[in-house]
């Protein structure tokens, strides 16, 4: 008994720090939303420059993760995490400075490379650490990235009132600040550089050459651009509507809340299944529902769209990272496979933020945007079909 505890109480500490990491990953990105109308107050842009305040750090993650794999190889997981919450620390505080236009590029840009570099090398750490409870860890870690999120566009709205909108922005470099000295000050160490270690690294142009792998990548990034999109613009469609911007973040908070919720209780579930399908499927139909009302009755099914793309939303991101692990055992195989998909995925992702501030120029509205992403999580499901866990072993070889 005392040596189940012994064991469990490393897990539990590594849990609280990548809960406490995870919280960074989105105020950089879901602060923006509520304080679209500010924001273009006093920096003129239009809607589709506006996007790229999304898109920009979309698709540094993306290129960044494929960064993160060759840093890791010289410097190993640990650094590239330290460096990482030092740039999202940084790129938040910024703000503070008031650059207009570039200021807010630059910022987006760096906090993107560094939510990369974590998104590329956590999984590996959460799948040394927990092993067979990788599903549950998952949970806690994509429910913390949710409730960075709904934080961030619950309070940062409310925070501007009182001290501008830059500031708002800026002090969420603090809670980057706490995760960094807290990660800084851990006492047990995580995996080693891959060139550090005895297991076999992948190589991209030889995983790029396998059909699945394409397959994990796509899945992913259509469905991160559904993310992307609801971080984006779901303060500005409300706004559109009439809603205030404490409302609309407020909705942006109820979505993320929810998204918290539902990215705790789906991995656990998948864990208890043989074939996670059922579960992928039933996350993709209610992200379908929640898009088709948000685009045909948004006045009056606001609440009840945003809640089912919460539970949608939030139960398809753990489940598309925990699809990818599962096809190989070994903790490092698992993170450079991660990391290469998530590259591939968040490029995908990124286009969709400024493809929907596009259309709300040309066309005047978000309805076209959202029935199209409609659309494409229907093609998700049939994607979602050749996910047989127990063949994802040799779906892939590693060698």
């Amino acid at each position: 008994m005392r040596n189940s505890n012994s064991r469990s109480i490393p897990l539990v500490r590594t849990i609280l720090l990548i809960i406490l990491i995870g919280l960074n990953l989105r105020p950089s990105m879901a602060a923006i939303g509520p304080l679209v109308e500010a924001i273009r107050h006093d920096v003129s842009l239009s809607f589709t420059q506006l996007s790229l305040l999304t898109t920009l750090p979309v698709l540094a993650m993306g290129l960044g993760c494929f960064a993160s794999a060759l840093l890791a190889k010289r410097i190993g997981f640990n650094s590239v995490i330290t460096l990482a919450l030092a740039s999202i620390a940084l790129s938040d505080a910024l703000h503070w400075f008031g650059f207009g236009y570039t200021g807010l590029w630059v910022a987006a840009l760096g906090a993107g490379i560094g939510i990369a570099f974590i998104q590329a090398a956590l999984p590996a750490v959460i799948k040394q650490a927990a092993g067979e409870k990788t599903p549950m860890v998952m949970g806690f870690y994509i429910a913390s990235i949710m409730g960075g999120a709904a934080l961030a566009s619950a309070i940062t709205p409310v925070v501007s009132d009182y001290i501008g909108w830059q500031s708002a922005l800026a002090l969420w470099g603090l809670l980057a600040l706490a995760g960094l000295v807290c990660w800084v000050m851990r006492r047990q160490q995580v995996l080693p550089a891959p060139s550090q270690n005895n297991r076999v690294s992948i190589a991209f142009s030889a995983m790029a050459r396998q059909p699945r792998f394409w397959s994990l990548a796509i899945f992913f990034g259509l469905g991160t651009a559904g993310y992307t999109c609801l971080l984006a613009w779901i303060p500005p469609t409300f706004i559109h509507l009439g809603w205030s911007e404490t409302q609309a973040g407020l909705a942006l908070s109820w979505l993320t809340a929810i998204e918290v919720m539902a990215g705790l209780t789906f991995p656990i579930l998948a864990q208890q299944m043989k074939d996670r399908r059922p579960v992928l499927l039933l996350v993709l139909l209610l992200s379908v529902a929640g898009f088709l009302l948000l685009g045909l009755m948004p006045k009056t099914m606001a609440w009840l769209a945003t809640a089912l793309l919460g539970l949608g939303i939030g139960g398809l991101f753990p489940l598309s990272l925990i699809i990818t692990m599962d096809h190989s055992d070994d903790p490092v195989l698992a993170g450079q496979l991660t990391a290469w998909v998530q590259g591939i995925g968040y490029l995908i992702a990124s286009l969709a933020p400024i493809a929907a501030g596009l259309i709300k120029d040309l066309l005047g509205g978000f309805e076209q945007a959202w029935l199209m992403l409609g659309v494409i999580f229907i093609g998700l499901i049939v994607m979602s079909l050749r996910f047989d866990q127990s063949k994802a072993p040799q779906q892939l070889r590693f060698s």
